[in-house]
């Protein structure tokens, strides 16, 4: 019997969304996932329209340490001195982490304002094609590379993953790098947080229903990690 994994590897090869929910003790969110080098503008459209939350791509940590992009949090610390307050930002009280993940924001040159369908496709599925691409490159390649194709800031949200993935952090970030790195695919996810009519989150049996409706995958958090630590990916 195939499992719900197997179905979501499945999905995610044919370009198809997954949803993923991290934990009740989490955020107690459901995320529409898409691997990042699959995106169409047909996919952005129905992220926006059906998710309704922010549209972030996730970045490996082989990719963001050789292109150099840091975390935001990293560049607020070194502005400190010239903008103090910054300092009173720090995101120490959030009751469900102790880092974000955001990086910095792109477009791609091609683009021109980098908000339509059209474009955030373009920035995400090329970003997804210069990760694979600057593995065989030098640093100072990537980063010439990287310049040569994108611009900063824009309108594509990353994501830096934690090195080592769901060994180290549980969130949608690591959850769904994890996960294309299972099914043998570059490890960047593009994610987008699922809300209601209400305004809050959508909850969880509502997400299972739409995922029962459209046909998708709908997975716990919890099963993509029992799936990593079984791996060979795990430490």
């Amino acid at each position: 019997m195939t499992t719900n994994i197997e179905q979501a590897i499945n999905a995610l090869r044919e370009g198809k969304f997954v949803l993923i929910f991290d934990s009740d003790s989490r955020e107690a969110e459901t995320d529409m996932v898409i691997a990042s080098e699959k995106m169409t503008p047909e996919s952005i459209r129905t992220m926006r329209k059906d998710a309704g939350g922010l549209i972030c791509t996730t970045v490996p940590a082989e990719t963001w340490e050789k292109l150099d992009l840091p975390y935001l949090a990293e560049l607020f610390v070194e502005a400190y001195n010239k903008h103090p307050g910054l300092r009173l930002l720090a995101p120490t009280d959030l009751p469900y982490d102790t880092k974000s993940a955001f990086g910095i924001t792109i477009n791609h040159r091609r683009t021109f304002t980098g908000i339509p369908d059209h474009d955030r496709a373009l920035t995400i599925s090329e970003f997804a094609k210069l990760g694979q691409r600057v593995r065989g490159m030098t640093q100072e390649e990537a980063k010439e590379a990287l310049g040569k194709d994108f611009r900063a800031p824009g309108h594509v949200f990353l994501l830096n993953s934690q090195p080592g993935m769901l060994d180290v952090r549980r969130g949608h970030t690591e959850l769904a790098s994890a996960l294309l790195t299972l099914a043998g695919m570059y490890p960047s996810a593009t994610v987008c947080e699922m809300l209601g009519d209400d305004g809050r989150s959508l909850r969880k049996e509502k997400a299972q229903e739409y995922a029962s409706r459209s046909g998708l995958v709908y997975l716990d958090g919890a099963e993509i990690i029992e799936a990593w630590e079984a791996s060979k990916w795990s430490k």
